[in-house]
């Protein structure tokens, strides 16, 4: 029986507002630089499954430890992205950076708050998360902070996912076994791996139905979590 259930941040309960897609064509379009939603989107479902294997690449391990190490990391992809859409950077992974480091620029799913108001009453919830420190903050500011009664965040912990040591910190704190823990995430590397190998039941969050095949149960919508949960 599920007793608590953790969530991954990024792409699971909050996302860059409107999207990723328009969120970057709009800071390329107003630097000059024509990029539509719909080309950043081709880009971004071309390489989603291969972002852990090409962030390898930038050189830093840890990404969430500095600021330093995040600009680095992230200006990286935003290089990568800008050479898929068939432009040189020119300075403008800097301003990428930027905004998508602007807590102000994240806001929840719409299925996000209703997920966690439904379980909030049935089960314990928590959160693991590879980010920067202020994300406990944004939390707080979108109202729905208070639903965790565990958060882990790489950026604070100083320790990231897929280590394992992420999950068995969120566990200690909980104080539970880790058969009676869920973990919802979007990634099958960072979350459904990591969460198994500790002995937790991982759910995967395939918005874009990336993964038909994947070794947990999958859903498309934190709406059909609840459900998912009564039944595990």
């Amino acid at each position: 029986m599920i007793e608590a259930v953790f969530f991954d941040a990024g792409e699971t309960l909050l996302r860059p507002h409107p999207s990723f897609a328009e969120l970057f064509a709009a800071i390329c379009r107003e630097r000059g630089l024509e990029v539509s939603d719909s080309e950043v989107r081709r880009v971004q479902e071309r390489l989603a499954p291969h972002l852990v294997d090409i962030a390898e690449d930038t050189g830093v391990v840890n990404p969430t430890f500095s600021q330093q190490d995040s600009r680095r990391f992230w200006t990286y992809l935003y290089q990568r992205f800008l050479q898929e859409l068939g432009h040189r950077s020119s300075g403008l992974e800097d301003a990428l950076y930027e905004r998508f480091s602007d807590r102000s620029a994240y806001m929840l799913f719409d299925d996000a708050a209703p997920a966690l108001d439904a379980l909030s009453g049935s089960h314990r919830l928590g959160l693991i998360s590879n980010f920067e420190g202020w994300l406990e903050e944004r939390l707080v500011e979108l109202d729905i902070g208070p639903h965790f009664e565990v958060i882990v965040i790489s950026g604070v912990e100083l320790v990231e996912k897929p280590d394992p040591g992420i999950y068995e910190l969120a566990l200690r704190r909980i104080g539970l076994p880790p058969d009676r823990c869920a973990h919802v995430g979007d990634s099958i590397k960072l979350d459904v791996e990591p969460a198994a190998a500790v002995g937790m039941q991982p759910i995967l969050l395939d918005r874009a139905g990336r993964y038909p095949d994947p070794p947990c149960p999958r859903i498309r919508s934190l709406e059909e979590l609840p459900e998912l949960i009564a039944n595990l």
